[in-house]
């Protein structure tokens, strides 16, 4: 034993802190940190550490419920999805859903070659749902990537959120694998977790989820891209002025990511991405991308004579 040890007295339930030795046979004892008393060592036990938390639950349970300390609620920060829900066999509802315990403060808006036009905002209950736009089956090819800013928040809580931006570009080869129950409004649906971390693309499974929706949709086809993919912002976009860095480069990330989709997809050998000499930034993303993915056999720097250090060539499986 020694000074500062918590023990408990063997002849009942109270508890104390060693404040002195007193001799090999007797100890002081700090009661409830009031009053010390002697006691001969052989009358206290040391409580271990996992002890005292059992004990203290112990007599926590034991407590008639009126006396209890109140347990503070475990709150859900997670669950903010976009659903999309057959109205029809051709129409769907594009849904957002707060599955979480917070408030969700939102804005919505579609993106066509990179011109925005919002479409809903709200502030959604936890547990609640908003209907912002309704798509065609028919039209898939021509749907609009979805833009939604959220942000959460509590009365009373002490949790501060960032807010988030995720935007929703609708694949053919994800597209239809995506079909689950959605949370809240308990139907099936395209579901899409809008706070969650995104999943690195599974090459082995595109063609697998190819045929499931060409099985569904047996008038879709998926076209390959285009050998050699230039992804310099003028190419991608007529009007970049406005663009901060960041933007262009999720612009051509996205680019690059639809791109390298369909040419797995559809069975391409390889592909050429020309991201330009520059400061050599979406080179190093391109690449990093690509080093992740399995399905890719190697990838190297293009023709130096006809692309200089500005090109990546993909070998694919």
């Amino acid at each position: 034993m020694n000074v500062g040890d918590r023990v408990r007295l063997m002849s009942g339930r109270e508890e104390g802190i060693i404040t002195r030795i007193l001799d090999n046979n007797i100890v002081e004892v700090a009661i409830d940190n009031d009053f010390t008393i002697p006691v001969a060592r052989r009358e206290v036990v040391v409580i271990a550490a996992e002890e005292e938390k059992y004990l203290k639950k112990e007599e926590e349970d034991f407590k008639p419920i009126s006396k209890r300390e109140p347990l503070a609620p475990v709150l859900a920060t997670q669950g903010i999805y976009l659903a999309l829900v057959h109205q029809s066999e051709e129409l769907l509802a594009v849904t957002v859903i707060n599955n979480s315990d917070y408030d969700l403060l939102f804005t919505s808006g579609e993106v066509r070659e990179n011109k925005y036009r919002g479409l809903q905002n709200d502030k959604l209950a936890p547990k609640a749902t908003r209907v912002i736009t309704h798509y065609h089956l028919k039209d898939f090819e021509k749907w609009p990537s979805l833009l939604v800013q959220f942000m959460q928040h509590r009365n009373g809580s002490p949790t501060l959120f960032e807010p988030v931006t995720k935007r929703v570009q609708f694949r053919a080869n994800s597209f239809y694998k995506s079909k689950k129950t959605a949370p809240v409004i308990n139907k099936e649906a395209y579901l899409f977790h809008l706070d969650q971390k995104p999943v690195a693309v599974n090459p082995d499974k595109i063609k697998e989820q190819l045929a499931e929706a060409t099985e569904q949709h047996p008038n879709f086809k998926l076209t390959a891209p285009e050998h050699e993919v230039d992804l310099h912002i003028e190419k991608l976009t007529d009007d970049h002025s406005g663009l901060s860095n960041s933007a262009i480069l999720k612009l051509q990330l996205e680019k690059f990511q639809d791109a390298l989709d369909r040419a797995l997809a559809t069975n391409m050998h390889e592909i050429v991405f020309i991201h330009g000499a520059g400061n050599g930034i979406l080179r190093k993303e391109i690449q990093k991308l690509l080093s992740r993915i399995p399905g890719i056999k190697y990838f190297e720097d293009a023709k130096k004579e006809k692309f200089g250090y500005g090109a990546t060539l993909v070998r694919l499986k």
